[in-house]
């Protein structure tokens, strides 16, 4: 049994920075308002826009929502290049807001990758977001200045050995390795995932759509200091969401703590916190319908 969305998603593509860059639309501009504004859902690593769709259905259908593809994931176009940027993503993400909403600000969220750029973009942008959500999007350690000839070097080697990724030989594979990967995802959302997640070649195998160049090692450092300095210019009210099943010491090995990534959020000037349970990283899937209630409440909000 597949999973069947209660609001279905439409697909569009527009052309932002040379790339075309493809995005689920849900609603459109006549329900915006100025206290309900486009509502932007970014994905994080090897995810897709579509992922959002369980929380979508679970919301009320009078807000225009728009979960764009990440350049090369999902079905935007991949880097130009061989690897991929930080900055980048900024300038998309820039581009996609100027697009949708050029004269008012917009309710942005983003999950894990997305997170981290959606908290970096409302730092360097800070008029343009009207609320803010990040979920799961701790950041990664803090890196120090003798770290950056060995990173560099990695970079190097990586670019002449280019990663790949595993393919399967169907679409019901792929869903029993989401299934696998996150055993709170009941098997229809992970059939309708595995659909969306990944597409099938002429040699009839099954890809992720994802580009493996995203595996390549980021060759820029770090710094905390630079975090927190620009957390520190967030102006929208922050809704921080997680869920109770992150093991700090288990995933980063004790080089990054809960009370480092602490004093990262305490620069934002306003938060609130969600925790929802039971739910791990993937809190979209494991959790949408709290997730969903969570962030009408917020975006709701005086």
């Amino acid at each position: 049994m597949t999973y069947v969305p209660r609001r279905a998603g439409r697909s569009e593509f527009v052309t932002l920075r040379k790339l075309k860059m493809h995005f689920l639309c849900w609603g459109d501009a006549s329900l915006v308002r100025p206290d309900r504004p486009p509502l932007l859902l970014m994905h994080g690593w090897m995810d897709v826009g579509a992922s959002f769709q369980f929380t979508v259905d679970a919301m009320r259908d009078d807000r225009f929502v728009v979960a764009p593809d990440w350049r090369g994931f999902g079905l935007s176009d991949p880097t130009p290049s061989d690897c991929y940027w930080f900055a980048d993503y900024l300038a998309d993400l820039d581009a996609l807001i100027d697009r949708l909403s050029p004269d008012a600000p917009v309710d942005l969220a983003g999950h894990s990758m997305g997170g981290n750029i959606v908290m970096a973009f409302a730092g360097v942008r800070p008029q343009r977001i009207r609320r803010l959500v990040n979920m799961e999007g701790y950041g990664v350690p803090d890196a120090r200045a003798e770290a950056a000839p060995k990173r560099l070097a990695q970079w190097l080697d990586e670019l002449k050995t280019p990663p790949t990724l595993r393919d399967f030989d169907s679409v019901e594979a792929v869903a029993q390795r989401l299934a696998k990967t996150n055993p709170r995802l009941p098997p229809d959302k992970a059939a309708w995932l595995a659909a969306h997640w990944s597409k099938q070649g002429d040699d009839g195998r099954w890809r992720i759509l994802g580009d493996a160049a995203h595996k390549i090692v980021n060759p820029v450092l770090t710094r905390a200091e630079d975090v927190i300095a620009t957390w520190g210019r967030i102006a929208a009210p922050l809704l921080w969401v997680e869920g109770d099943g992150k093991d700090f010491d288990g995933w980063y090995r004790g080089r990054y703590t809960r009370e480092q990534f602490g004093q990262r959020l305490a620069a934002v000037a306003r938060v609130q916190r969600l925790q929802l349970k039971p739910a791990g990283h993937m809190l979209h899937h494991d959790q949408p319908e709290a997730l969903a209630q969570g962030l009408e409440a917020f975006l709701d909000g005086g």
